[in-house]
């Protein structure tokens, strides 16, 4: 029987260790993940600003490991110019512009270790892969990727050629900006490697790649999130920001057999494997028993280094699997760990680290304090690193047969396997999740979504194919270039949790950690059906087809709006003067548009079609005032929007409101807390202005403002999933809200009819669960007595850059209630 009670699961992360003179008595801190130590998602408005070095960052060339050039590479990384403000410092830790250098000298000790840029973050700082192994030749390296393909084919490599693989290892370090040690952690262990005599025969039979700082970013500001305000360890399925992209690209290029991501900061620390529920999608009587096995060596290696809660503040380790009942799962597979076994790590954990050192302690402990806690978090991360290369040392057999083995079973098509009672002890009925794998998915082409939808598949490593034929499935007839996900396939772990619609798992458990929906299928705009069985005469597909079409004649263009890709082209054709009407959701061109339509369906995809009798009013380039979240705030800039911060602080300061067509408000505004010039100003605006908002702020906007006559009304708040619409249409709720009491001026422009995936219990008392919103309105529209245009969602269409489907409901309302 587990351990820990939910209670102590919901309680508050208490992050213990005073100073080692005077500590207050130290807190073992329970195996609740940590949420941010900021304010919850709707209190605190994103003032982050569209900067240049993001915007190139995001074009940046995608990494491009070499599996070609021998080791050790000897790359002479470029130094950036010195940081005296980089958080780091004050920590004793190594600062990021400090990093290069460090590399290059660890480069020159030997001929172990290789050091490259992986990429740029979002604020354009350097990326680093460090490659530690013994040398190879260009023909080793080949056969390495030879032998790496087999596996990943699902075919067993003899005896005598498993002797000459070397075993991928991945560590990935500071993904979290403000959880810095995992950084020297890496360091420290690759400066052990490049000298040790003892490592030699490590280093002939494995290869350990180290992401040195996944956040430099953060690392350098001290704070969660890269400087585009996303946290990466959300971001893995969704791909939105560089970094994520940069470790996607590592995990598909090295298929490492085990995996470590270095965070902080839980007291004593946490090492996974996690509580349920477990996703659906893994192998996971292969996943549970390595990663287990590893859990407990990290544990023994971590308590072995002798620190004890009385003299130094550090608690024995937990593993949440053995020791939580739930709170810490890994079903969304939005996480490093979580994602990394889809490419074969049959052993991946997040590791937490004891002492904290961010938050309120970095700004009022003493700096002796903060470093003393650094060095202990240092050592126990290092020694993690160190327990896992011993276990895959030992067990390497082992490793690379079950790593085929879960290939396998995919290339095979082999229905999802029950894992055992008991298989590690422990192991009860409460672990056991699976899924029903279908034959295939089938995508119909010729839409931007579509096209986007199959790039994503393909640049995660799924194997997507085109119809050359046509071909019958599922009692339907499709036509040649319709695109197939055939489940036959080595990853079809990965397409399947991608594509299929996901399972309602509240009766199951009362907590989750974090999302426990996100159909790309349901949320990413594109038609996906899944079949039972798939013959298709089809081709490998390596991208997209071109999806941009402007009909034959010389006559006026429609576009209508039903994709992000749709608003992205109509803002680029405003931003050109091209004059444009809007009407529904369709904006309308000229003739003499033609050839700007051309060029902007060519960029985005998008699909016109022959205007019909022009109407509607004249739309100009539509300017934003967002009181926003980071993820808001990067998906409109994303979709073309002109878009201003603002919060309730900026405009009690005086903002100017003649720069915005719109508000946007989600996050930190609060009319009743205007000052009355700063409340007069926003009055004066929302007479000729539109407003637009989301969620709980948005709704307690609304009524304050005086707008829609509306009662808003609040799901329980950590409910989240994918809804179905009775439109028919989907939506994704996070702390869902709905409106009841509409008044004569208020249309419900879309309402709850069912949930489809994810974890929405209702409130203790029976309030706020799915059955009270059914039939009620999630998204509404109107116009005030001032005539102030306003639309309100219940909804989240825009949630970590990752709904792409419904982005374009956003655009539509801003574009409508723009004046």
């Amino acid at each position: 029987m587990r351990r820990t009670t939910l209670l102590a699961l919901l309680s508050i992360l208490l992050l213990p260790a005073g100073t080692a003179a005077a500590a207050p008595t130290p807190t073992p801190s329970p195996a609740v993940r940590d949420f941010g130590n900021g304010p919850e998602r709707n209190e605190e408005a994103s003032l982050v600003e569209e900067s240049a070095a993001a915007l190139k960052a995001q074009a940046a060339a995608p990494y491009y490991h070499d599996k070609t050039r021998g080791y050790p590479r000897k790359t002479q990384l470029p130094l950036p110019p010195e940081n005296p403000a980089d958080a780091s410092i004050k920590l004793g830790l190594i600062p990021h512009h400090a990093i290069a250098a460090k590399l290059n000298a660890l480069q020159a000790l030997g001929d172990r270790v290789s050091a490259e840029v992986l990429g740029r973050s979002a604020g354009g700082r350097d990326l680093y892969l460090v490659t530690v192994t013994a040398p190879e030749s260009a023909a080793e390296v080949r056969e390495q990727e030879r032998l790496r393909q087999q596996i990943e084919s699902g075919r067993k490599i003899p005896k005598i050629a498993k002797n000459r693989y070397k075993t991928p290892i991945f560590v990935n370090g500071n993904i979290h900006g403000n959880e810095w040690e995992g950084t020297d952690a890496s360091l420290r262990v690759i400066e052990e490697l490049a000298t040790s005599p003892q490592a030699a025969t490590l280093l002939k039979r494995t290869r350990l790649y180290f992401n040195i700082t996944a956040n430099p970013d953060g690392r350098v500001l001290g704070q969660r999130p890269n400087s585009n305000g996303f946290d990466l360890n959300r971001d893995m399925i969704t791909a939105s920001q560089p970094e994520a992209r940069a470790m996607r690209q590592v995990m598909i290029d090295t298929q490492p057999v085990a995996m470590l991501d270095l965070h902080g900061y839980v007291n004593g620390t946490l090492i996974e494997p996690t509580t349920p529920p477990h996703g659906a999608n893994y192998e996971y009587d292969l996943f549970i028993t390595n990663t287990y096995a590893n859990g407990l060596g990290m544990e023994t290696a971590v308590n072995g280094l002798g620190y004890t809660p009385d003299k130094d503040g550090v608690f024995p380790v937990q593993i949440p699997f053995r020791d939580s009942e739930e709170g810490w799962d890994d079903w969304p597979p939005i996480f490093t760990p979580q994602y990394a076994p889809f490419h074969g790590a049959v052993a991946a954990h997040t590791i937490e680290i004891p002492l904290r050192v961010n938050g309120s302690d970095y700004t009022n402990l003493p700096v002796e304090e903060l470093r003393r806690r650094s060095r202990i978090n240092t050592d126990v991360a290092a020694a993690a690193v160190r327990a896992t290369y011993g276990h895959v040392l030992a067990n390497r057999d082992k490793l690379v047969d079950d790593q085929t083995e879960v290939f396998r079973r995919g290339a095979a098509g082999e229905p999802a396997r029950t894992v055992p009672l008991g298989i590690v002890p422990g192991f009860g009925p409460e672990d056991v999740y699976t899924t029903t794998y279908p034959g295939g998915y089938v995508i119909p082409a010729g839409t931007p979504a579509a096209a986007r939808l199959v790039d994503h598949l393909l640049a995660n490593d799924v194997r997507v194919e085109r119809a050359i034929l046509p071909f019958r499935a599922g009692g339907r007839f499709y036509p040649p270039g319709t695109y197939v996900v055939d489940m036959r396939q080595p990853k079809r772990g990965l397409a399947n949790v991608m594509l299929e619609p996901g399972a309602d798992i509240s009766p199951r458990v009362d907590a989750m950690y974090d999302i426990s929906g996100w159909s790309h299928a349901l949320l990413w705009g594109a038609e996906v059906t899944s079949v039972r069985d798939l013959r298709v005469f089809a081709e490998p597909v390596r991208s997209a087809a071109p999806t941009g079409h402007v009909p034959h004649g010389d006559g006026a263009l429609a576009l209508k709006v039903a994709d992000g890709r749709d608003a992205q082209a109509l803002n680029a054709l405003l931003s050109r003067g091209v004059e444009v009407t809007w009407s529904g959701d369709t904006a309308t061109l000229p003739r003499s548009a033609r050839a700007a339509a051309r060029e902007v369906a060519e960029r985005y995809g998008v699909r016109f079609s022959r205007a019909g009798t022009a109407g509607g009013a004249k739309l100009a380039p539509v300017r934003i005032a967002a009181a926003a979240s980071a993820d808001e705030l990067f998906t409109l800039r994303e979709m073309g929007f002109s878009v201003t911060p603002v919060s309730t602080a900026l405009a009690n300061a005086g903002f100017d409101w003649n720069q915005a067509d719109v508000l946007f408000v989600s996050s930190g505004l609060s009319y009743a807390a205007l000052n009355p010039a700063a409340k007069a100003a926003l009055d004066a605006f929302l007479a000729k202005g539109g407003v637009v908002t989301r969620g709980g702020t948005g709704a307690t906007f609304n009524t304050a403002a005086g707008l829609l006559t509306v009662t808003p009304v609040a799901g329980r708040g950590d409910a989240n999933g994918v809804v179905r619409m009775t439109s028919g249409e989907h939506g994704f709720v996070y702390s869902p809200r709905w409106f009841t009491g509409l008044g004569p001026e208020v249309r419900a422009e879309q309402s709850y009819d069912a949930f489809v995936s994810g974890h929405w219990r209702p409130n203790q008392d029976g309030s706020g669960g799915q059955d009270a919103a059914k039939g009620q309105a999630a998204v509404v529209s109107g116009q005030d007595e001032r005539g102030a245009r306003v639309v309100m969602f219940g909804t989240e269409p825009m949630f970590r850059n990752h709904p792409k489907g419904l982005f374009a409901q956003v655009a539509r309302a801003l574009y409508s209630t723009s004046r």
